[in-house]
């Protein structure tokens, strides 16, 4: 009884906390550049149950012989075991702001293969996002919505001379004295990145492959690729899977309850 007592609980927490990561998504819906995350539940390893028991043997000395009879498996219950992003593209909308930017992957040489904007974050480290929402600050830098710097293919962060500039399909920012690459790197498994706040991953990253294609599109964002439709589903479906649950442990609370009220009296 206490087994199945924690096997619900188990099934609550893990349903919260898938229905946590839906609610992120949902609020997410807006942002441009996001990824939308999905738990995994996974079960814990199972148990498999035998009535013990023994028999005599036809001997002299009577024996006895150990005997177990398969009774079937128990699952010991559920939890998240991690949230994956969804690296697909979002939809591209026109804002006709220049400085907004937008990478419309086409073909990359590795299944799970994603490009990401390079940007330096407060700490100084080198991250990565598809969030191309940028502005140019007071001092002529171009960065991200938050005040992180967008850095060029060398990895310093691109000031500009001016706020009236172009970029090209191939990602090379024109200005009206300066050609300036923009950093952006790939990953051969956008599934390794990990996903920091800010719309920002970081992770193992290099050069674009030769045989990889993108085009950059300048007054242009990446939308986010959350199906809100989908999303308010599996939140539904998440909450009744943990309402089931919290009956079945329920049940169980009063089962222990009788058993210590009434069968203890006994």
């Amino acid at each position: 009884m206490l087994r199945g007592f924690y096997t619900a609980a188990s099934g609550m927490l893990a349903q919260q906390r898938a229905q946590e990561t839906l609610a992120n998504n949902v609020a997410n819906a807006n942002t441009p550049g996001y990824k939308a995350e999905q738990a995994t539940i996974r079960a814990f390893p199972e148990l498999l149950m035998q009535q013990m028991g023994s028999k005599q043997t036809p001997m002299k000395n009577g024996s006895n012989v150990a005997t177990t009879k398969p009774i079937g498996a128990l699952n010991t219950g559920v939890y998240v075991q991690e949230t994956i992003p969804n690296f697909q593209q979002g939809d591209i909308r026109e804002t006709k702001l220049q400085t907004d930017l937008a990478i419309v992957q086409g073909h990359v040489p590795d299944e799970n293969g994603a490009l990401f904007f390079t940007v330096q974050n407060d700490a100084g480290d080198v991250r990565y996002t598809r969030n191309g929402n940028f502005t140019v600050d007071g001092q002529g830098y171009l960065v991200t919505s938050q005040g992180y710097y967008v850095l060029d293919q060398t990895g310093n962060p691109i000031q500009m001379d001016g706020t009236s500039f172009s970029v090209t399909p191939d990602g090379i920012i024109e200005t009206n004295t300066q050609y300036i690459p923009l950093g952006i790197a790939y990953t051969d498994n956008a599934l390794e990145m990990v996903k920091e706040g800010n719309d920002l991953f970081a992770g193992e990253t290099g050069a674009v492959p030769a045989n990889a294609n993108f085009t950059m599109k300048q007054g242009f964002l990446e939308g986010s690729n959350v199906d809100a439709v989908k999303t308010m589903t599996e939140m539904m479906n998440a909450y009744r899977m943990f309402e089931t649950n919290q009956q079945v442990l329920k049940a169980f609370d009063e089962s222990l309850g009788k058993a210590v009220s009434e069968i203890g009296r006994i």
